[in-house]
């Protein structure tokens, strides 16, 4: 099998060491983001299975929806250490929805202040807190006051220009206890190269623990950005899509140095399938129509199978999905 291509690069000691956060102990310092419409259980299933000490975020929800009663959390032991990250502009619900998911088992709560997607920015929520600092800070410190775990915040460079600087120490003060920063500016999307030098210099500004965000997509990525940035650890966003092993293979080669083989068709296939039937179990029709992305995802990048893939994503019964699966896989398994 091929292998993830890594020049030789020592390892820095410190990421074989614990992360602490505030009370709490990670052992990992790889983690993976709360990605909206994607971080279920079923999702969050597939990464545990091989980042089994990494924390890993909850779909990203919004705090007013929480406290309605909808899709409300339940964190259970097996999915262990998990976050749950919020968003929204008012202090105060923000602060009673943090304690709905400090009781339903989260071991951190997670304020999103760099969501650069309109429908949750033109509600003052996500990046649009970047020009709102007071209200930014005003946020942190209602919910820090408000639960015992500790409150992290995942941000951007700022919303054109670049204002991470002023805006990391003013988090920190008010009581934020991680800081996760996107190295891209919200104008920019998720278009362009992440800058990581930007990572670095927030890194040599705070005494709490920064994580690297923005184009980690393997891990010679990983240790590549932490050369550079001398960041606390990684998280692995949009890369997870249609690899769910991303985090536990980081993870891997930073406590180790040993690579993961990368998926073959036939892996993909089989995880698709599976990932398939979580969803159904979990979700039934809907989890059908969810599974259609992760799906399409898992053979984003086969040229060779794009038929393949639009069948999947236009399926809209079970049966058809896994028949057109069961034997991509039979086609493979006669290959191999």
């Amino acid at each position: 099998m091929a292998e993830f291509a890594v020049a030789d690069r020592a390892i820095p000691a410190y990421l074989q060491t614990p992360l602490q956060v505030g009370a709490l102990t990670l052992h990992s310092r790889v983690l993976q983001s709360p990605l909206a419409g994607v971080s279920d259980r079923s999702f969050r299933q597939l990464v545990r299975r091989s980042a089994p000490q990494s924390l890993i975020f909850a779909e990203m929800a919004h705090a007013g929806l929480q406290l309605e009663g909808r899709d409300r959390w339940q964190f259970l032991p097996s999915e262990q250490p998990v976050g749950a990250q919020l968003f929204g502009y008012q202090p105060e619900v923000l602060a009673a929805a943090a304690q709905q998911a400090e009781a339903a088992g989260a071991v951190c709560i997670d304020l999103n202040m760099g969501c650069p997607v309109n429908k949750v920015t033109r509600k003052r929520g996500g990046s649009a807190l970047l020009q709102e600092p007071e209200l930014a800070i005003a946020i942190v410190q209602a919910v820090a006051a408000a639960v015992s775990i500790p409150v992290t915040v995942k941000t951007r460079l700022g919303w054109e220009q670049v204002t991470i600087l002023d805006f990391a120490r003013q988090l920190e003060d008010a009581g934020a206890q991680l800081l996760t920063l996107h190295a891209r500016s919200r104008s920019q999307g998720y278009s362009g190269q992440a800058d990581w030098r930007w990572i670095a210099r927030v890194k040599s500004l705070l005494s709490i623990p920064v994580i690297a965000n923005g184009d980690i997509n393997s891990p010679a990525d990983a240790i590549a950005c932490l050369q550079q940035t001398s960041a606390d650890g990684v998280m692995c966003g949009r890369g997870s899509l249609g690899n769910p092993g991303l985090v536990g293979a980081i993870d891997r080669y930073l406590q180790t140095g040993a690579l993961t083989p990368e998926l073959t068709l036939r892996d993909r296939l089989q995880l698709a399938r599976e990932h398939l039937l979580l969803l159904w179990e979990d979700k039934g029709a809907a989890g059908l129509l969810q599974a259609r992305k992760h799906l399409g995802w898992y053979l984003a990048d086969q040229p060779d199978h794009q038929d393949l893939r639009q069948k999947l994503l236009r399926s809209e019964d079970l049966s058809q999905s896994l028949a057109l699966l069961d034997a991509a896989i039979a086609t493979e398994n006669l290959l191999a």
